[in-house]
Formats: structure tokens, C-alpha cells, sequence
């Protein structure tokens, strides 16, 4: 069992995967004080100094944190557009080192005798 877990855990993917996620967990921590410290601060002066991070509605006991909502609404957006600049960088990459055949290949020996014996069966049925 541990030579399988080893086997597992020490794999490209895994350890690759461990990676991602620990960097994507700073890069999310990055991106959310941008947005808290310096995105919703300046469209709060832009639309006359309101503080977005204190826009709640209470409703009964109830507190509907709205400017909260907005902050994480903005995070996740830019998250997404960062990820899909990313895969979209990693595609091009991607398609540049895949080598291009430039002509199809030629067929074997036993592809040409295969299909002139299906001719032949064809032409004796007719």
C-alpha cells in the first residue's frame, strides 16, 4: 500500500496539482486586496466618495452585506479573465511545440493490398 501511495503522490500531475493550488490560493488572497484596497476605494471616489465595504440592508434581523457582495462579484471576475488569459497563453504555447505533419502518410504495403482485393470484391459482385 505505501509503495502505491508513493507511486500515486509522487506523480507529475499530483505534485503539479499541489502547486497550482497553492499558488492559486495566494494569487486569489493578491487579487482580493486589489480589489478591497484599491479598485472599490477609487469607485467609491469615483461615484462620490461612498464606502462600499459598509453598504448592508437590514431587513428584520436580517444584514444583507451588498458592498461585500460587489467586492467578491469583482474578485471572482477578475480571477476568471487572469484564468482564461492564462489558458489561453498556455494554448498557443501548446499548439507551437505540437509538431505539423505536412503531408499525410503514405499507406503500408498491407493497406494497399487490402484495399485492392476490397476493389476486386467489389467489381466480382457487380
Amino acid at each position: 500500500m505505501w509503495k502505491e501511495f508513493k507511486t500515486f503522490a509522487f506523480k507529475g500531475n499530483v505534485l503539479d496539482l499541489a502547486i497550482a493550488v497553492i499558488i492559486g490560493g495566494a494569487f486569489g488572497k493578491i487579487v482580493s486586496s486589489v480589489v478591497e484596497d484599491l479598485i472599490m476605494p477609487l469607485l467609491g471616489i469615483l461615484l462620490g466618495g461612498r464606502d462600499f465595504s459598509n453598504i448592508v440592508i437590514q431587513v428584520n434581523e436580517a444584514t444583507i452585506k451588498i458592498g461585500s457582495f460587489m467586492q467578491t462579484v469583482i474578485d471572482f471576475l477578475i480571477i476568471a479573465f487572469s484564468i482564461f488569459l492564462f489558458t489561453k497563453l498556455l494554448s498557443k504555447f501548446k499548439r507551437k511545440d505540437d509538431p505539423k505533419p505536412d503531408k499525410p502518410a503514405e499507406p503500408s504495403k498491407e493497406e494497399l493490398l487490402l484495399t485492392e482485393i476490397r476493389d476486386l470484391l467489389k467489381n466480382k459482385q457487380l
